[in-house]
């Protein structure tokens, strides 16, 4: 069973009209960058909770979540409506191992993302820990409109901290913009786009990939990999070349 603590809402920071950053306090235990939490809310009598990683670096005071509100959804409506110091839950530990210790070493880390699935990928870029032992690193974030791509200032800031070593690709699908490739991950690798604007080859000599967001996105970029690129999937027992979360 999950421990749960008090948590308090130190702030609501709207991207649009449905991404949103929930920003709290709580006194959680440590966790690893890349790692995810519970939050729930009490209502009618029933708690309802959902799994979400920290964006937030692991010393970071203000525990940050981005979420995306899905319209007549139990939790994520209750959330956004919350104000400056009410209360909601947090569980106490947070889980997953989606964590920058799990990845063999490589050359390249490319870091492939949908959505608010970029998250787990702030967290560990703004902690810092460990990353020496990546030549480059590739972060991609697609979305479907220009308008979901959030955190640019603090992306930005990442660029400028990891000089030469960070790429930051955008990738929008239902719409065209000079500064982003158009359509998906898994078609963008296929035809070579996503390469040709990094100019940089994902292959199993140096690469290593990182997969987090829609399931099919995760379960196609996998199947892409594995078939054409001579990539596994890595596990424990034997270190591979992709690795993607499992939520529970």
């Amino acid at each position: 069973m999950s421990d749960w603590v008090d948590a308090r809402v130190h702030e609501i920071k709207n991207w649009t009209d449905v991404l949103f950053s929930l920003r709290i306090k709580a006194p959680i235990d440590s966790f690893i960058a890349g790692q995810f939490t519970k939050i729930a809310l009490d209502l009618n009598s029933k708690r309802i909770q959902r799994a979400y990683s920290y964006v937030n670096a692991p010393n970071d005071e203000i525990l940050e979540f981005y979420l995306t509100m899905v319209p007549g959804g139990k939790l994520t409506p209750n959330l956004h409506r919350l104000k400056p110091g009410e209360k909601l839950m947090i569980t106490k530990k947070a889980s997953g191992s989606f964590v920058l210790d799990s990845i063999p070493k490589c050359k390249t880390l490319w870091m492939l993302s949908t959505g608010t699935a970029i998250g787990p990928y702030l967290s560990i870029l703004q902690h810092g820990k460990d990353l020496d032992r990546f030549d480059k690193i590739i972060l991609v974030h697609a979305v479907r409109y220009s308008t979901d791509l959030s955190f640019s200032n603090l992306i930005n800031k990442l660029k400028d901290k990891y000089v030469k070593k960070l790429h930051f690709q955008t990738i929008v699908s239902r719409e065209k913009n000079y500064y982003s490739l158009y359509g998906h991950i898994p078609d963008l690798i296929s035809n070579g786009e996503l390469e040709n604007a990094i100019k940089l080859t994902i292959d199993s000599d140096s690469s290593h990939v990182m997969l987090c967001g829609n399931p099919g996105m995760v379960n196609d970029t996998k199947k892409l990999l594995t078939n054409t690129r001579g990539m596994s999937i890595n596990l424990k027992a034997s270190p591979g070349h992709i690795t993607s979360e499992n939520y529970w």
